[in-house]
């Protein structure tokens, strides 16, 4: 069985793009990506577009291709499908929460892999510089987090 997890972001081409696609590459590290599987969709996503161009050199310097990305929105089935769902702010937990009230067992914010409560900047429109702050901030999170993703699995899918 491979367990889902989605990040969630506003616009699906920066953040949580980048968050999957870390969360991926961490679980290949790991010899698990057969066990864990981590895509990304966005409130108001900017459907079928491209990860920003930004986006795309970040992780291009960290051996992550994110071209075939296009933004997709959150949808019923893409909660339901996933295991856990990690969100980039509070205002997306309670987007979610709102329109899907079943979701909260599995709803985190990206923050909590390190036990704080707080939103992640949103880099779009900002500079390269933003963008590789706010991706080196992801990968932290995601690195010393990445144990404590599999314990939400678990504890919602047991």
């Amino acid at each position: 069985m491979t367990y889902r997890i989605l990040f969630v972001c506003t616009g699906n081409v920066c953040r949580s793009p980048m968050a999957a696609a870390l969360f991926n590459a961490r679980a290949r590290r790991r010899g698990e990506e057969h066990l864990y599987y981590a895509s990304s969709a966005g409130t108001w996503a900017l459907e079928h577009t491209p990860a920003s161009t930004h986006a795309i050199t970040v992780m291009a310097q960290r051996g992550i291709d994110l071209t075939s990305h296009r933004g997709k929105t959150v949808t019923r089935a893409l909660l339901d499908q996933a295991d856990v769902i990690i969100v980039m702010t509070h205002s997306h937990r309670e987007a979610l929460l709102s329109e899907f009230p079943h979701t909260r067992p599995k709803i985190h914010l990206m923050s909590e892999l390190v036990n704080q409560m707080y939103d992640i900047a949103d880099p779009y429109g900002g500079t390269l510089n933003e963008y590789e702050d706010c991706a080196q901030h992801l990968e932290t999170l995601i690195d010393t987090g990445y144990e404590k993703i599999k314990t939400w699995i678990h504890s919602v899918t047991h």
